[in-house]
């Protein structure tokens, strides 16, 4: 499960210079707390606490991420380049954690979920992060022949940003339906958890 935000930033003064691109990174991991002596109880209490998941439903782990670039323009003898172009990216992972004891099968069948659960968040995080590389290599470099207001250039930035956040939330997508699929690798972690594999 994703939550995403995209936001761009423009600025632009008159005076020439080189491109330069890079991106920030920031991570966050939140965690909610869950109690059960079994499998099942752990999981009813995972889909009445985790995080929400539109308005009736609830996920076991979420992996949210707000995305701002803030882009740096400048024209020079009628040429518009993008002098500057700054992405920041932060990640909230958020992952339940168990608080009621248990016996050392449960606890086994705990980790074993809890470190599928993450590969599986830390791969939405990646692909997340794969995007950000991406727009910084659509961007350097990116100039044109323009008005006084470089608008021509801004909206090609902004549509390079876009298209690119466009293909990566499409890969995100593609990996949530590989991964919940029935008998997929989500429906096998929670069988696992419930001793039901």
């Amino acid at each position: 499960m994703r939550r995403i935000s995209l936001a761009i930033l423009a600025a632009g003064v008159l005076c020439c210079g080189a491109a330069s691109a890079g991106t920030k990174l920031t991570v966050h991991v939140r965690t909610y707390d869950v109690a059960g002596k079994t499998g099942a109880e752990l999981v009813e209490a995972m889909d009445g606490l985790g995080p929400k998941h539109g308005h009736a439903t609830r996920a076991i782990a979420e992996t949210g991420y707000t995305v701002h670039w803030d882009l740096d323009f400048a024209r020079d003898n009628g040429i518009c380049r993008l002098r500057r172009a700054d992405g920041i990216i932060d990640l909230t992972y958020t992952f339940p954690r168990r608080l009621s004891p248990a016996s050392p099968a449960l606890n086994r069948r705990w980790e074993r979920f809890l470190a599928g659960v993450r590969r599986h968040e830390y791969t939405h995080g990646g692909i997340a992060k794969q995007m950000m590389r991406a727009t910084d290599t659509a961007l350097a470099g990116l100039e044109q022949a323009d008005n006084w207001f470089c608008t021509g250039l801004r909206w090609e930035a902004r549509r390079r940003i876009n298209a690119i956040y466009a293909d990566y939330e499409a890969r995100q997508n593609a990996f949530d339906a590989r991964e919940h699929r029935a008998g997929g690798h989500v429906e096998q972690l929670v069988g696992a958890l419930m001793g039901k594999n």
